[in-house]
């Protein structure tokens, strides 16, 4: 069965809220594993298990439109590169090695990525406490670091770059010690509500776009051009 991402060989990229996904005519905790639902019960606050359970499903749902098969179909699984175990890491589909799959989740809002290709998604919410402080200085390489500080609004520039490589990592480009050393300024940071921004970086496509309805800014990025879709039932 062929479907349309595989014709255009675009990698898909779904946000929705958690709520959205969790009232969706596929999902349900039966669809996680038992290591999933072990993890999810050791949340202390309702909200950030509703995230979790949401971001597990979402991508299920994500890789299931891709490949056209039913959700419960699927099998997400997870490997830490670094200690070895199978409760968390970078996610992968034990019984599909030829597709690549990505989650996030933030208060209240989940996205999820899955191609034929590596791919990487982040979503954050514009809204957020704190500034940007030292964590700015060090994630942020130089020269986007005078961009964030001189920006109209430099939180809200500093998340955009933020989520950029937040999706780095879940390529597996970067890691958290090397996101100094990445320099993204010349890609642009005004990236306007409800309009995608494409761009390139080194070899990579990126997607960047804030999602008003959800009052979050996401970013993804695949070696092939990524493509937004809706979160539908499967028809």
């Amino acid at each position: 069965m062929t479907t349309e991402a595989q014709e255009q060989g675009a990698p898909l990229v779904v946000v929705a809220s958690a709520d959205a996904v969790l009232r969706h005519p596929e999902a349900g905790e039966h669809l996680l594993t038992e290591i999933e639902r072990g993890r999810a019960a050791r949340f202390r606050q309702e909200s950030g298990r509703t995230d979790f359970v949401a971001g597990h499903v979402l991508v299920r749902l994500c890789a299931a439109r891709l490949l056209g098969v039913p959700a419960a179909a699927l099998v997400l699984a997870q490997e830490c590169p670094d200690c070895g175990l199978a409760d968390h890491g970078r996610p992968y589909l034990p019984d599909h090695p030829g597709v690549q799959v990505s989650l996030s989740h933030t208060r209240g809002v989940v996205a999820a990525g899955a191609g034929h290709q590596p791919v990487g998604v982040d979503v954050e919410l514009a809204a957020r406490g704190g500034s940007l402080g030292a964590v700015a200085r060090r994630v942020l390489a130089p020269a986007e670091l005078a961009l964030v500080e001189a920006a109209a609004e430099p939180d809200r520039a500093f998340l955009r770059q933020w989520v950029r490589k937040e999706s780095l990592i879940k390529i597996g480009r970067a890691t958290l010690d090397t996101l100094g050393r990445i320099d993204m300024s010349a890609l642009p940071l005004d990236v306007p509500a409800g309009a995608p921004l494409r761009s390139r970086f080194e070899d990579l496509h990126l997607l960047d776009w804030t999602a008003p309805e959800h009052g979050a800014a996401v970013a993804a990025v695949s070696t092939a051009r990524p493509r937004i879709v809706e979160l539908v039932p499967a028809g």
